[in-house]
């Protein structure tokens, strides 16, 4: 495995510098925002497509400081039902997939995105509740009429193109748990996979350990990001694992994203590389932060820290004791 980090955490430097950092770190990878929620501050898609020198440098400066590229990612809402939202997602997509071929980065990441209630609806809707019915007919629909053709038509440009598609499992989304992924994936072929973060499996009460372990066995693992989630055992009881307060009230809130080993100690995190291993996960390890109490220097370094305790890097050897 490689451990590397998701650069939207320094998009406020320039990207020479942020690469400079990243490999001072030790590490050997880097995955890149290119649209949707993660913007596009060291890459332009759309820019790079059309200007071969542009391109050309642009690899040069990753690969000339010994770094690879992990994963292009545009996390958006391409289902979204304002059809103007949805197209400057899917179109950052689409540019991604492209731009990935072209610099023979084998991950796009981004979010299965979540329609609405019926066609004219202008705002997502996640149905979390198997009653009333309404919300069993709402899935329905959107599962039948959107989720599964978009993806499906998505998949197969995907795999024109050589590319896989990581699909970060997230609240809010279609898909959002090991489930909803493998559902997908079953509907829309193996070019659909997991970008899978253990910080958005506890606060849904997930078990990340047994989430590589469902995902992993069906091959269904892509991408993995590094990001910590601790859970207040006094709020949770008051506002539940859904909590809507924003991540602002942190001191108030059931739950809030952590640098690793913020919420959860070494030995989980051992484990969870290790189920990466012994699933056939080898490829990147990488670190996001989003921890409202460290700054992205601090929260960065403390993960860098605290994962290069356990990843396991080297190649698997024969079993000598056998």
């Amino acid at each position: 495995m490689k451990l590397g980090v998701f650069m939207v955490l320094f998009g406020g430097r320039k990207l020479e510098d942020a690469l400079d950092y990243v490999a001072s770190k030790g590490l050997k990878a880097v995955e890149i925002g290119t649209g949707g929620n993660p913007g596009k501050a060291h890459c332009n898609p759309a820019d790079l497509l059309n200007n071969d020198t542009e391109l050309k440098n642009f690899k040069k400066a990753v690969e000339s400081r010994g770094l690879t590229i992990s994963a292009l990612s545009c996390h958006g809402n391409p289902l979204h039902p304002q059809k103007h939202l949805a197209k400057a997602d899917h179109d950052d997509f689409v540019n991604s997939v492209l731009l990935a071929e072209k610099l023979e980065v084998p991950v796009v990441n981004t979010f299965s995105g979540c329609p609405g209630d019926h066609e004219d609806a202008k705002y997502p809707n996640w149905p979390v509740a198997p009653w009333p019915n309404d919300f069993q007919e709402v899935l329905k629909w959107q599962w039948e009429e959107k989720v599964i053709p978009y993806w499906t038509e998505q998949a197969k440009f995907a795999k024109d193109h050589h590319i896989k598609i990581g699909l970060e499992l997230h609240g809010g989304f279609s898909v959002h748990t090991p489930a909803t992924l493998l559902r997908l994936r079953e509907a829309a072929g193996e070019t659909i996979g997991a970008n899978l973060d253990p910080s958005h499996m506890w606060w849904q009460g997930i078990d990340p350990v047994q989430a590589v372990h469902i995902l992993g066995r069906a091959g269904a693992i892509h991408h993995f990001h590094a990001k910590d989630t601790v859970i207040d055992p006094i709020n949770v009881s008051r506002y539940g694992l859904t909590d809507m307060q924003s991540y602002e009230n942190m001191l108030d809130r059931a739950w809030q994203f952590r640098s690793v080993g913020y919420g959860h100690d070494i030995k989980t995190w051992a484990d969870i590389i290790s189920a990466l291993r012994l699933v056939g996960y080898d490829y990147v390890v990488s670190i996001e932060h989003e921890d409202g109490l460290m700054s992205i220097e601090e929260g960065f370094s403390k993960a860098v820290q605290n994962l290069q305790q356990v990843l396991i890097e080297e190649p698997l050897g024969d079993m000598w004791w056998v």
